[in-house]
């Protein structure tokens, strides 16, 4: 009788006080075995105001590139004379004049001066410079990249943290990849991604559990997006149950466990 009552009470304790284990920690949980998913989700990104774009200019005549590819500040590029095929900054390694969009959505381009590049994508950049290049170069060739894509990626992950992608493209999926994953207590049914565009914040809210996210305005990141992942409930209420609220918990149970005692003596 003794044992029976301690272990009654030890297993309502832990009812009360103890977290359920999350049941939503399985992503794509609609996918069937084979099942071909065809999306019509596309992102094209755009420049926008305080991004930092490289611009390249190459042409077989490297000496008449040379006045459009002048470093920021006072550096300039420094051309071999062994190989005239692109701009050195000395190290061995390319170097890639970069251009800061200023609040107008321009940058300072040598020889051409200010343009018009936010709103624009890479392509379009690209091909508004090579076509005005066309008056100084013969068959000029343009580069152009963004060099600051960054995200964060903040809540119940392993690795959270802001995060520069290198290329011009990323998923979520692939951004939870690099941030380690969610932590087991995440919340995958309501991931949110925070969005600024022309100085507006927008939220939207998708589940990772479902496969209707590839078709999510947001499954791809932009420039700036901040990822947060919610705690589940279970974390939410151990979060709520603090040190010193367990401590007189632990007292109560030891006053009833010592009056079991006695009373069953």
């Amino acid at each position: 009788m003794k044992f029976q009552s301690i272990l009654l009470l030890l297993v309502v304790v832990t009812a009360l006080f103890s977290c359920k284990a999350p049941t939503d920690v399985v992503y794509f949980q609609d996918t069937k075995d084979l099942e071909q998913i065809t999306s019509d989700n596309s992102f094209t990104r755009v420049f926008k105001v305080d991004d930092i774009i490289s611009i390249l200019v190459s042409a077989t005549n490297m000496e008449a590139a040379r006045p459009f590819n002048l470093m920021q500040g006072s550096s300039l590029n420094i051309m071999s004379e062994a190989s005239d095929t692109t701009p050195s900054n000395g190290s061995g390694s390319t170097a890639e004049p970069t251009y800061l969009i200023d609040e107008q959505g321009n940058i300072d381009f040598p020889v051409l001066g200010k343009l018009k590049v936010a709103g624009m994508t890479r392509v379009e950049v690209k091909e508004m410079l090579q076509e005005k290049l066309k008056i100084y170069i013969k068959d000029p060739i343009v580069n152009v990249r963004l060099k600051n894509f960054k995200i964060t990626i903040i809540g119940e992950i392993n690795r959270p943290g802001s995060y520069t992608i290198p290329n011009e493209r990323v998923t979520i999926i692939e951004a939870l990849g690099l941030a380690g994953d969610m932590t087991i207590t995440g919340k995958r049914t309501n991931v949110m991604v925070i969005r600024e565009n022309d100085g507006v914040n927008t939220y939207h809210r998708v589940d990772l559990t479902s496969k209707n996210i590839f078709d999510s305005p947001v499954y791809f990141l932009a420039q700036n997006d901040v990822l947060y992942v919610e705690p589940n409930n279970a974390q939410q209420k151990r979060s709520r149950t603090n040190s010193n609220t367990l401590g007189i918990v632990l007292s109560v149970v030891g006053v009833i466990l010592t009056s079991l005692n006695l009373i069953i003596r």
